[in-house]
């Protein structure tokens, strides 16, 4: 899965909105979006915030790995 796969995936399976994502992690709703699509890459304090948010390893979060729980 690509990240803007997994991102939409982690949101439908926690059951959160993407309104709650987004506000959690202090993203606009654009931006947010954005990355949904594909369209723009993460930084690194975003990936470690989505991270946490969902609970999950930063390798599971951008596809290297499909065991959320690797490298925790």
């Amino acid at each position: 899965m690509t990240f803007a796969e997994r991102l939409t995936d982690l949101q439908q399976r926690k059951n959160v909105t993407k309104q709650d994502v987004y506000t959690a992690v202090g993203l606009s709703r654009v931006a947010y979006y954005r990355y949904e699509k594909g369209e723009r890459e993460p930084t690194a304090p975003l990936l470690i915030a989505l991270a946490d948010y969902f609970d999950v390893s930063l390798d599971y979060l951008v596809g290297r790995t499909d065991n959320p729980e690797v490298n925790r």
